[in-house]
């Protein structure tokens, strides 16, 4: 037993041996190959958070004070102002009805010719179309009858007062005469004031004298907005073959909703801005309704205003604005410096390196100036004409990061 034991212990020492020399591979890679690592990944860090590698500060936008006055963008401070308290309303063009009319031909016939065409400008007695009436050939032949009846009761009038007045005739042939006479005065008065009536008192106003020719005429200046007549169509009395309307002045049709009813007056200036062109107009109320729509709970209102180039088309939606006293707000700007960017309105404030868009809440707005209630301190400078340049530079640089 005793050479067993010994035998053991030369390899006893080969273990003892490797366990050693493992304890030293240990403690080098921690203190030796480990701080290299260590510090690589130190090295990494701050260069991710060196600043000239960080990302810009949001909504910074970098312009120069050359490429600023390049491009045309003015400067402003935001400051206390007063602003105008605004109505608004919507509202419609409409025809102005005083100066409108329907043409209707008054009495049954056929269209022998139509002159007139639709949207022509026409004057006032301008011939629009000419009928061929039956009717008025009864009615001026009856007028016709009634003058030469007339004209031969004046002779045996004037006959028999002579002959009276020289005691040749018995005063009731005289009285008899001027009876017959007054009676067909009045029949003849009669006769015409038929034809007067319908606009047609001249006999043979066609061109070859017939008397069965009715002549409508333009009652004012005015344009033909709708036609319904056509040549050798037959026309009743009551058909409106043409709509005519003096254009020269338009009614705006306003929407006046009940809370506001009362702050809307007759001589009211206002105005009124068309919502799908730049066209502007100002006016003034001039009716104001009193009841209320069953269905909108709104009253209307009009106002009269000048057309002369026609710009104002009936049909056309525009909004009205009232001004209703002056608001003094603490800080302001100007309205062509408010910006929208990802849907919320901004103001781009004048930093050292440009400008910075800074999201801002609003209160009132008069058209020129907008209220600032957050968002921008006061005395703070600001891109207001030409802030747009500025919104698209910014959006250009967005663009840029993400590729």
């Amino acid at each position: 037993m005793k050479p067993v034991k010994q035998s053991f212990k030369p390899v006893l020492g080969v273990i003892a041996a490797g366990l050693v020399l493992g304890a030293i591979i240990l403690l080098w890679n921690k203190d030796g190959a480990g701080k290299p690592a260590v510090q690589e990944n130190a090295g990494q860090s701050e260069q991710a958070q060196s600043p000239d590698h960080g990302p810009e500060e949001a909504g910074q936008v970098a312009m120069t004070a050359e490429q600023v006055r390049t491009a045309g963008i003015e400067l402003a401070k935001a400051g206390p102002a007063g602003i105008g308290t605004v109505l608004q309303f919507p509202g419609e063009v409409k025809f102005n009805e005083d100066r409108t009319a329907h043409v209707v031909p008054r009495l049954p016939g056929v269209a022998e010719s139509v002159q007139a065409d639709l949207g022509q400008q026409v004057k006032k007695g301008q011939v629009l179309a000419v009928i061929s009436s039956p009717e008025l050939a009864e009615l001026r032949s009856t007028q016709l009858a009634a003058q030469k009846r007339l004209a031969l009761a004046q002779l045996t009038y004037e006959r028999e007062q002579k002959l009276w007045q020289d005691k040749i005739s018995a005063e009731q042939d005289y009285l008899q005469a001027r009876q017959a006479y007054q009676e067909a005065q009045i029949q003849a008065q009669n006769a015409s004031a038929k034809l007067d009536a319908l606009g047609a008192n001249k006999a043979g106003s066609g061109s070859d004298g017939a008397l069965n020719r009715y002549v409508l005429r333009a009652p004012f200046d005015g344009v033909v907005v709708e036609k319904h007549i056509a040549l050798g169509e037959a026309v009743k009395e009551d058909a409106n073959v043409f709509l005519l309307s003096d254009l020269s002045t338009v009614w705006v049709e306003v929407n006046v909703t009940a809370r506001d009813i009362e702050a809307v007056r007759s001589g009211e200036p206002v105005t009124i801005q068309s919502t799908s062109t730049a066209s502007t107009a100002t006016g003034k109320i001039s009716y104001v309704g009193s009841l209320l729509g069953e269905q909108t709970r709104s009253a209307k209102a009009r106002v009269v205003i000048a057309n002369p180039q026609g710009a104002w088309r009936p049909g056309l939606f525009v909004t009205v604005a009232m001004a209703q006293g002056v608001h003094q707000a603490a800080v302001a700007v100007q309205s062509a410096a408010l910006q929208t960017v990802d849907g919320k309105p901004v103001v781009f404030m004048q930093t050292a390196q440009g400008f910075q868009a800074r999201p801002v809440r609003t209160g009132v707005t008069d058209g020129a100036m907008v209220e600032i209630l957050e968002g921008l301190p006061a005395g703070a400078s600001y891109a207001a004409s030409g802030s747009f340049v500025v919104k698209a530079q910014q959006a250009k640089g967005s663009a840029g990061h993400e590729h």
